[in-house]
């Protein structure tokens, strides 16, 4: 029998599923944010200086009248040069494999299904997630997970791995930039199929020439959020 996809399981149990940051259809908007080299108001000076990132983060979401803003999944970004933490002796890192949803330090983040704590880790360097938590999915006898980054230090405290969390129930709030890997506030919202020997952690961007690989392991997780969130995009 033919294993189901990604994409089939997700639909087929798409009643289950809930949002996992408030928002609503009809009333709010959500901006496409593009975080490529196509963005020429994204200066080098501008990525460099967190407070002017996130500014020019704030001032996108009041000109277009957006309550949240979103960031492409398999985006070729340019932003990830503000880090060394992307850069390697051969090729760079710059392909993201997530998709991110900006807003404001503070904000819930709920789960969209029920789940288990796989693991969970503070990764703090310049440029890297902070705190971060990884979920264990099983849905129709298909297992997976997600990782969320970003996070408060606070989300972290009392968690255990094997800890249930209930679907829809809130479990993380978004960081300030000192405990989120110095960002603009905002959730990095990634599926991942086997997490292999990783714990707390696991790669958010890759090197352009392993994208085939890691898409392969990292399936595109606006299959869930186009179930709650609908987007407009940018000019």
């Amino acid at each position: 029998m033919k294993m189901k996809t990604f994409e089939q399981v997700i639909h087929a149990n798409a009643a289950h599923i809930q949002s996992i940051i408030d928002f609503n259809a009809d009333t709010d908007q959500l901006l496409s944010l593009d975080f490529t080299a196509k963005n020429v108001e994204l200066t080098n000076e501008t990525l460099a200086d967190t407070g002017m990132f996130s500014r020019w983060v704030d001032q996108q979401l009041v000109k277009h009248q957006a309550r949240y803003g979103i960031g492409g999944y398999n985006e070729h970004r340019t932003i990830y040069a503000r880090s060394a933490h992307f850069d390697t002796e051969e090729e760079p890192r710059r392909l993201h494999l997530g998709v991110d949803i900006w807003a404001p330090a503070g904000t819930a983040i709920c789960n969209f299904y029920e789940a288990r704590v796989h693991s969970f880790a503070n990764n703090n360097h310049f440029g890297d997630y902070g705190a971060t938590i990884v979920l264990a999915y099983e849905m129709a006898g298909y297992t997976f997970h997600a990782l969320y980054g970003h996070l408060s230090l606070e989300s972290l405290n009392g968690l255990k791995e094997g800890d249930f969390i209930a679907a829809g129930s809130k479990f993380a709030t978004l960081g300030v930039k000192e405990e989120n890997g110095n960002w603009p506030p905002h959730l990095h919202f990634q599926m991942i199929r086997d997490m292999g020997k990783w714990k707390g952690d696991y790669p958010g961007v890759c090197r352009f020439s392993e994208r085939e690989e890691y898409l392969e392991n990292c399936p595109d997780p606006n299959i869930i959020l186009a179930l709650h969130l609908h987007h407009m995009g940018s000019d």
